[in-house]
């Protein structure tokens, strides 16, 4: 027993120590980030998180992997087919408690709390619709069928009790049926400017409509996940500031991840933050190393959770 013992010790000093490390020294390893859509911020940032991590652990190969953005991902992470993944914290809820779509718990934790995403009703500015109301009967892409702007969707439009034509378009599919007016809306959660709209914007212009008129019901319903935030005036040419819902962004992994892979995302995480800001997302977007351990409803993974009270205390 006493050996037993020693041995549990000087594991435990052996991972503190490893935490405090400031370079990753296991073997050599691919790693890939299930990230989401092309043209969305998702795998913007996983792309630029991908990069960062490879240039500050030369020993980690890490690359973003295209998929329909946060039910996929966590499927991914939990099947092993990626190392870490992006997803939202509802999505992350329904995982871990077994929910729809799901259907059973997944394990899962966290390396960290990202970026906020912003929900986004898109029409065009030409029709002059001003509320969800207006949507009623009209086809509506509310999110491609693994994505977790697909789930919200769905919640807000039976929270207001609207009716449309839902279909399921991935995000370019959605662009390009709204430009052809084949669609009159579509929902996007993503970040702030996300790249796809930004482009649409320049030959459709566009509206966004405010949601937190369903925020209570939300709210009530599902919990402290959403927020009211605000789309600043000018991040679409032509869009002014108005209220939307917003939901976390969390960094998910499995808890077999190894402790010292872990340990250098997050230290990646954290010292190169003002790095880890896609483009086209400077002056609107930024991670905050302040919330980054804010990663309810999900655990944190030993490794990020030990990583973070080294650099931090």
């Amino acid at each position: 027993m006493t050996v037993t013992r020693r041995a549990a010790l000087l594991g435990s000093l052996a991972l503190a120590l490893a935490a405090c490390d400031d370079t990753y020294r296991g073997p050599e390893r691919q790693i890939t980030i299930a990230s989401g859509e092309p043209g969305g911020f998702y795998l913007a940032f996983a792309e630029v998180l991908a990069a960062e991590l490879s240039r500050a652990e030369p020993r980690l190969h890490c690359s973003a992997i295209p998929t329909e953005a946060s039910v996929e991902n966590v499927q991914r992470v939990s099947d092993g087919t990626a190392d870490f993944g992006l997803t939202l914290a509802d999505v992350a809820q329904s995982a871990i408690t077994g929910g729809t779509p799901f259907g059973k718990p997944v394990p899962l934790q966290a390396l960290g709390r990202v970026y906020e995403n912003y929900l986004q009703l898109v029409v065009r500015a030409e029709d002059h619709l001003t509320d969800l109301r207006a949507l009623a009967g009209r086809p509506v892409s509310v999110g491609a069928s693994r994505s977790g702007a697909a789930q919200l969707g769905e919640r807000v439009f039976a929270a207001n009790g609207v009716p449309v034509q839902a279909q399921h378009l991935p995000l370019n599919d959605a662009v390009a049926a709204l430009h052809d007016r084949r669609i009159d809306a579509f929902l996007w959660s993503g970040g702030i400017p996300t790249p796809a709209l930004a482009d649409l914007n320049r030959t459709t212009p566009l509206a966004l409509l405010p949601l937190t008129s369903v925020l209570p019901q939300l709210r009530k319903a599902y919990g402290p996940l959403y927020e009211q935030v605000q789309v600043p005036a000018g991040a679409y040419h032509g869009v002014g500031s108005l209220p939307t819902i917003g939901v976390a962004n969390l960094l998910v992994c499995s808890p077999k991840l190894p402790f010292d892979v872990a340990a250098a995302v997050v230290r990646v995480l954290v010292e190169r933050a003002a790095e880890l800001v896609p483009a086209q997302a400077v002056g609107t977007q930024f991670l905050d190393v302040r919330t980054l351990i804010g990663t309810q409803p999900v655990p944190l993974h030993r490794g990020a959770a030990d990583t973070y009270r080294a650099l931090h205390g």
